[in-house]
């Protein structure tokens, strides 16, 4: 007969965290305490329920059958404790307290920053955790509350709004013109470098700016961030693809082959028990506020300077 495992949602907590994290220093960063206090309410989680969970390999963690028994359940603990502050957030009346915020550095910095600065301007009670990065944070285990992202989600829990939809184009500095010239439609940047994003972050998109392949090219440099790939282009280093919004306010860049373009679509995202909160939807407000005076207009090709 199996030995039935029993444990609350603290214990619960330190199980989940060595499980996914597989290390003890994993665990104790994803739960913001010190690799000991995991170590050692490990341990007395163990005694509590006479069964070994992990075996330590050189590797690090890794789950026994009683473990691997144990960690459904320990799910639907997570979920039910997610659930439970949802919807207690959700009748929170007050506008206060910490919205967190996720979405890409060049959304971050084109939109959100005037979005937070108006919003705060409301509700200075209001404190606004901003997360920047490629990673696309799980709303459902509350690593943020409301994600900009310009891919819509198919979690029949979240809720999501469309944003704006933005152009991308193929820009490169005054002093790159100047000194290379423009590149040739149909030829893949033959005889010109580029700047272009690694692969392992985003795929196909590394191979073409705005649908023109670059094998022909010299790649100088490989990104991992729409503003390093601003800044690089603005630098002289070479060709790159950009956001319009962006690249066109910038000093020094130029827009190379005005029709050549591609679109994304803006997407913003929440949990559903969310949006009745009183911060949660101050906030989203204030960013779909922003995205709408900032509609982008039909491109205007821009002379180049000589």
């Amino acid at each position: 007969m199996q030995n039935c495992i029993i444990m609350d949602w603290d214990d619960a907590r330190i199980f989940l965290a060595v499980y996914r994290g597989g290390t003890l220093r994993a665990a104790a960063a994803s739960l913001h305490v010190d690799q000991a206090t995991v170590g050692r309410r490990l341990r007395a989680l163990e005694q509590s329920l006479q069964a070994r969970l992990f075996l330590h390999t050189p590797r690090g963690y890794v789950p026994t059958r009683a473990g691997e028994l144990a960690m459904p359940a320990a799910e639907a603990m997570e979920h039910a404790a997610d659930q439970l502050e949802r919807l207690t957030q959700g009748t929170d009346a007050s506008v206060s307290g910490t919205v967190r915020v996720t979405t890409s550095d060049t959304m971050g910095r084109g939109f959100l920053m005037r979005a937070i600065q108006q919003v705060r301007a409301a509700h200075p009670q209001l404190r606004v955790v901003l997360t920047t990065s490629r990673h696309l944070s799980n709303l459902t285990r509350r690593e943020a509350d409301i994600a900009v992202r310009n891919v819509r989600p198919d979690n029949p829990d979240l809720i999501s709004r469309r944003l704006s939809r933005r152009e991308l184009g193929v820009y490169a500095s005054k002093r790159y013109l100047k000194a290379c010239g423009e590149p040739r439609r149909g030829t893949a940047f033959e005889g010109h470098t580029v700047i272009i994003y690694q692969r392992a972050v985003f795929g196909a998109r590394s191979e073409t700016l705005c649908g023109e392949p670059v094998g022909n090219a010299q790649v100088a440099l490989e990104v991992n961030s729409g503003l390093m790939m601003l800044e690089a282009a603005a630098q002289g280093i070479g060709i790159g693809e950009l956001p319009t919004y962006l690249a066109d306010a910038t000093p020094g860049l130029e827009r190379i082959w005005p029709e050549c373009s591609e679109f994304y679509d803006v997407w913003l995202v929440m949990h559903g028990d969310l949006h009745r909160s009183a911060r949660v939807r101050a906030v989203a407000d204030a960013i779909v506020s922003v995205f709408e005076q900032t509609e982008d207009k039909p491109a205007v090709a821009r002379a180049r300077r000589s």
